[in-house]
């Protein structure tokens, strides 16, 4: 899976909400500075180039869908960035987000119990 820029990973949500939709229906979730309706265009063509979505035609306009779930990206970015930043190791990302104070001891906790459960 190729890597996504800021922007792109935002259109992918945004499609992944929509399920499908034509670029002006995209544009009309931006909550933030909005692009140009060309560049959105671009941007999701380059999703698709990326294997990331999809079209079906309807005249002269696109209908777009994602064909990559977000759980299937979910799992490549968390790999990836567990791999990057956490030399691979599950233990050391849970200990810096103890460290931080992101996650409770009771949070862990019931980590621990859902591994237990599984097993």
């Amino acid at each position: 899976m190729q890597k996504l820029t800021n922007k792109e990973e935002e259109i992918m949500h945004i499609l992944w909400k929509l399920k499908k939709a034509f670029v002006k229906e995209v544009m009309a979730e931006i909550t933030e500075e909005q692009p140009h309706y060309n560049t959105l265009s671009t941007i999701i063509r380059n999703l698709e180039e990326k294997g990331y979505v999809n079209h079906n035609t309807f005249g002269n306009t696109h209908q777009y869908f994602p064909i990559v779930s977000i759980e299937d990206y979910r799992k490549g970015f968390m790999s990836n960035a567990i791999d990057n930043y956490f030399n691979s190791s599950y233990k050391n990302m849970v200990s810096f987000f103890a460290k931080e104070e992101k996650i409770s001891a009771a949070e862990l906790r019931e980590i621990l119990t859902m591994i237990e459960q599984k097993q």
